[in-house]
């Protein structure tokens, strides 16, 4: 009778564990950003995935966009462009925060001679 009950209950475990890990219940999305070296990199995937709902934050440099895997129930695209906006970098069509990029370390900056190239 134990041995029926721990099988049972390992069972149910096993499946119970399966839904709920289930793939497919995130969303990607790419943004461009103005992102120009390996500390612009850190900075933006670092304060996304920090953020509530999103589960992955990647940024190639050499196109400077990052695809992002979020919870669409937590989180969408809109507040992941104000996240990396708010960082300092543009996102898509929107301007970076003034203040945020003030505060950026100057070979960040759009300014910055390593974003003229």
């Amino acid at each position: 009778m134990k041995q029926l009950t721990f099988v049972v209950a390992l069972v149910l475990t096993i499946v119970f564990g399966a839904v709920a890990n289930k793939p497919g219940k995130d969303k990607e999305v790419k943004i461009k950003t103005s992102a120009v070296c390996d500390m612009c990199k850190e900075r933006i995937e670092k304060n996304l995935t920090l953020s509530k709902g999103i589960s992955e934050a990647v940024l190639n440099l050499e196109d400077k966009v990052v695809t992002v895997k979020y919870n669409p129930k937590k989180t969408d695209e809109a507040q992941i462009r104000k996240v990396i906006t708010e960082t300092g970098y543009d996102a898509d069509n929107l301007v970076c925060s003034q203040t945020a990029h003030d505060k950026l370390p100057e070979c960040c900056q759009k300014t910055s001679e390593a974003h003229s190239h």
